[in-house]
């Protein structure tokens, strides 16, 4: 059976199931937390300020705000944070494949046990990755089309000229001065940093701040921007290189000049204006004509046109004097006009006259024609027609015949009644003599009209018997 040896005897303490405390160490065992902030503590502190250079790889820019990137060379690869306010203020446009210079601390991140830098500033690893970044964006712009738009209409003499550039150099000094030598014009400055952070910012804002002006507001919209700076290093002109800058230029639409540098630099903007001026003083070249040619060139067109006017004018009134020698005097042109009026006007007299006494043997004829006695006749005989219509009208009307002892039968609604059978349908009638109205009821059999009070009616009269028994009466139809 196994038999149970003493603890201090086993030689080896790995395979103890209780922790010990072990002889010659008072050290307390560290947590994970401790261990992970004591490290953190020293890492800090060791590498409190480090400049890193590598190329950036996974770069990522959070909805915060924050980036999150890696550095990376041949041999290592090493975390990266920048925070939204450091992450800001990067001149450039960060991306993979760029080889920068970091600037930050050493930390860890004990929930992943894990160390990385926090990164400060960044910024591009010399001359050459500042080239590789440019032909990149350059590559890029161009691809979407940024480089390819039509140009804008030129103004040959424009009213009002906005410049971009710094209100202190000598470039805008330059600008004005050339103006007025060659064609005094308004300018209107739109003061901005053209170099140092911030100043593509700016740029950006002043050509879409001249190009949202309005065309008839307090400040004029002017006709024609230029966006300028004096010559210096790549890194001085990297501003007119910044994607927010080409494509405020691309999006103007007033006509824009690029007047960066010197003759030899070129940057993204150049390719996004309308034109490129190889220095700011020749971008003024560019804007305005010389008024002094100007006044030259219309002072002898004016001659030419008076010159040319004079020689038109007289070759027209030599024409007009060659067909005057052609054409007839004016006595003989209106002379025969003259006699012939002469003529008519003797003969006007005896012709009044002639006409007068034809009208009058006209009259004298129609006026025998008119004889009295015809006339008399044609009204009496019109009037003897009148008096037989006029008979004719009196013995028609029935009021006539009422007079002469007839009646007029009318049923209770005032209908005329013209037959016997008629009446006796009717019941009631309205018999209507010359002097009034009488009220009639129709008996029904002849027992009613044989009862007490009804007399007898009278025994039709044959027509044209005379007027119902009375002597010496005419029938209504004799």
């Amino acid at each position: 059976m196994p038999q149970s040896v003493p603890f201090d005897d086993v030689p080896d303490e790995s395979g103890r199931l209780v922790a010990q405390p072990r002889g010659g160490d008072n050290a307390a065992p560290l947590s994970v937390g401790e261990l992970s902030m004591a490290l953190k503590r020293m890492v800090e502190q060791g590498f409190g300020h480090v400049r890193v250079r590598g190329e950036i790889s996974g770069f990522k820019r959070a909805a915060s705000g924050h980036v999150y990137l890696a550095l990376k060379d041949a041999d290592a690869l090493i975390d990266g944070v920048m925070w939204k306010g450091q992450a800001a203020r990067i001149p450039f446009r960060a991306e993979d494949g760029l080889d920068v210079i970091a600037t930050g601390k050493l930390t860890t991140y004990p929930g992943r046990s894990k160390y990385q830098i926090v990164i400060d500033s960044m910024e591009l690893a010399g001359e050459g990755a500042l080239l590789a970044l440019l032909e990149k964006t350059k590559a890029r712009l161009k691809a979407e089309g940024l480089f390819d738009r039509p140009r804008k209409r030129w103004p040959y003499i424009p009213r009002v000229i906005g410049v971009v550039t710094s209100p202190t150099g000598a470039v805008i000094r330059d600008i004005l001065h050339r103006l007025a030598d060659r064609f005094p014009t308004r300018v209107l400055i739109w003061p901005v940093m053209v170099q140092g952070p911030g100043s593509a910012n700016q740029i950006a804002e002043a050509i879409r701040g001249f190009d949202a002006l309005p065309a008839e507001g307090a400040i004029p919209r002017p006709d024609l921007v230029i966006v300028a700076r004096g010559g210096g290093s790549i890194e001085d002109l990297w501003s007119f290189n910044e994607e927010i800058v080409v494509r405020a230029a691309a999006d103007c639409s007033i006509p824009l000049i690029s007047a960066v540098g010197h003759e030899t630099d070129t940057t993204l903007i150049d390719f996004a204006s309308d034109q490129r001026a190889p220095t700011p003083t020749a971008a003024a070249e560019m804007a305005v004509p010389v008024r002094a040619d100007l006044v030259a060139t219309v002072n002898d067109l004016s001659a030419r046109a008076a010159r040319g006017w004079a020689r038109i004018t007289g070759q027209q009134r030599e024409r007009l004097d060659a067909c005057a020698t052609r054409l007839p005097g004016l006595d003989r042109l209106v002379a025969p006009h003259r006699q012939r009026l002469d003529d008519w006007g003797e003969r006007l007299p005896q012709a009044l006259r002639l006409t007068l006494a034809q009208g009058e043997q006209r009259f004298a004829r129609a006026a025998s024609a008119l004889r009295p006695s015809l006339v008399e006749q044609r009204i009496m005989s019109g009037r003897q027609q009148l008096d037989g219509l006029w008979r004719l009208a009196m013995s028609l009307d029935p009021r006539r015949m009422l007079e002469r002892g007839y009646a007029l039968v009318v049923d209770g609604n005032g209908h005329v009644l013209t037959s016997a059978a008629s009446a006796r349908a009717a019941g009631s009638l309205s018999l209507t003599f010359a002097d009034g109205d009488v009220p009639v009821i129709i008996a029904e059999n002849a027992s009613d009209a044989s009862a007490p009070g009804h007399s007898a009616p009278s025994p039709r009269r044959p027509r044209g018997s005379g007027g119902a028994g009375v002597p010496g009466q005419p029938g209504l139809f004799d």
